[in-house]
């Protein structure tokens, strides 16, 4: 399965693209072996990271603050509702490295699923739908069984440390949020592929 490349997304020249601000919801049920989360398949025919899996989230409409983005794009992309802004816990924020054509300043927040769910895709903007534990995901995407992009994938190795959404919400209310805004290192020239690194990973620093 394609994976996204860092040397396509990046912009070719000029100042960097102001990032849009943005909002994804990790939304968690308890499953057998531990919490579950729903990711969302984007249609492979979506210009901005087409056919690969996403925690449900979108752009920030006008006038609209990131806790009502959130729980409108999850109503969209996942039709799940009877999930309320103030009941969502902010876990991080993070911002699209700069050398990136497309950028975004997104907000993650958690939420539990209502009771009773039944996620559902329109079979449009987003494809498919499921429930999975962080570390299947990150298994699967080990394996080439799923795609997905570097923030999803960041965002479940952190997920699968934890046990019970109970103490995940503990841990989450209880940390401060700094924006976390990676880097490109090294030059898109052939047989060099450019790779993203977070803040305190060797290169960091030099990019």
């Amino acid at each position: 399965m394609k994976r996204p490349t860092v040397r396509e997304r990046l912009r070719r020249e000029g100042d960097p693209a102001i990032p849009r601000q943005s909002a994804s919801l990790i939304l968690l049920r308890d499953g057998d072996r531990g919490p579950e989360v729903l990711l969302v398949r984007r249609s492979p025919a979506q210009r901005f990271m087409g056919g690969f899996w996403v925690f449900p989230g979108g752009a920030v409409d006008a006038g609209e603050d990131h806790r009502a983005a959130a729980v409108r794009e999850l109503a969209e992309e996942a039709a799940v509702t009877n999930v309320e802004p103030e009941a969502l816990v902010a876990y991080s924020r993070w911002i699209t490295p700069e050398r990136i054509e497309i950028r975004f300043d997104t907000r993650f927040f958690l939420a539990r699923a209502p009771a009773g769910a039944r996620p559902r895709v329109d079979g449009q903007e987003c494809v498919d739908v499921r429930w999975i534990s962080p570390r299947a995901a990150t298994g699967a995407y080990a394996r080439g069984e799923l795609a997905l992009v570097f923030p999803t994938l960041r965002h479940l190795e952190e997920l699968s440390a934890f046990r019970s959404i109970d103490a995940l919400f503990e841990h989450a209310r209880g940390r401060e949020i700094v924006a976390v805004l990676p880097r490109v290192v090294g030059a898109a020239t052939a047989g060099q592929e450019p790779r993203v690194v977070l803040p305190g990973e060797p290169g960091y620093d030099d990019a």
